[in-house]
């Protein structure tokens, strides 16, 4: 990530493209229902498309010799679910082929289904499974962001190697190859990520905590009352 512009053989880079766009579609109606169901949701769709980019273009290299970077989209699914991440990555992903020279256009599709669409759906589903299981909010959303992050570099590995099979053990020899450059040493990268979007998520409570809880994602917790039960039942009675 992000595959490099002609990287990939067209046919290929026509499939990813195909495979892709009813993701994106769908998204952008979800996302235009969104805007028009509640325009207040305005900045925080910003805030989140600009974390994904900012993150998605730092470059940091890995030990294997390539780059790697984090992918930003964790937050974004968990807030907004994955159909609205897959346009706002999408966004993100064309603005930086274009601007930044990250990927390319005959590579977006491939870039898409990774990055905004694989990646935002695993996170969201380990999100909604152990939120489901009880365990606190920032445990879920640093699980959330770590495999959103993860599964973005596993389908980019399952990419390359479908395009690029070794001569002598095919795709399945390919893809250890791939695996081990790109999806084991961005564990670490995952890792970092998770972090960061508990403490981006941690400022959010603090400061749009009515966003949150009608977006789903937190609690309203009610007033305590100084008197405890007796107290309230005998209000109860009084009145």
């Amino acid at each position: 990530m992000h595959i490099a512009e002609g990287f990939l053989p067209p046919l290929h880079a026509v499939a990813w493209g195909a495979a892709s766009a009813p993701f994106v579609v769908h998204g952008v109606r979800a996302l235009t229902r969104e805007v028009k169901a509640n325009p207040e949701s305005t900045l925080l769709l910003g805030a989140s498309g600009a974390f994904t980019f900012v993150l998605s273009a730092l470059k940091i290299p890995s030990v294997t010799g390539s780059c790697s970077h984090p992918t930003g989209t964790g937050l974004g699914a968990i807030l907004f679910r994955p159909p609205i991440m897959a346009v706002l990555g999408t966004i993100t992903l064309l603005f930086q082929a274009l601007l930044l020279a990250h990927g390319g256009l005959t590579t977006l599709g491939a870039n898409v289904f990774s990055m905004a669409i694989a990646g935002p759906w695993a996170g969201y589903a380990v999100y909604r499974l152990l939120r489901t299981s009880g365990l606190p909010l920032m445990v879920t959303v640093f699980f959330g962001a770590f495999f959103a992050d993860l599964v973005t570099y596993c389908v980019t590995s399952v990419q390359l190697a479908l395009a690029f099979p070794d001569p002598a053990s095919g795709v399945a020899g390919s893809l250890a190859k791939f695996g081990g450059i790109f999806a084991v040493t961005q564990i670490p990268l995952a890792v970092s990520e998770g972090l960061l979007t508990v403490l981006v998520m941690r400022l959010l409570m603090a400061s749009s905590k009515s966003d949150l809880v009608r977006l789903g994602v937190a609690k309203l917790t009610a007033p305590r009352t100084g008197g405890g039960t007796g107290t309230a039942t005998g209000e109860k009675a009084a009145a």
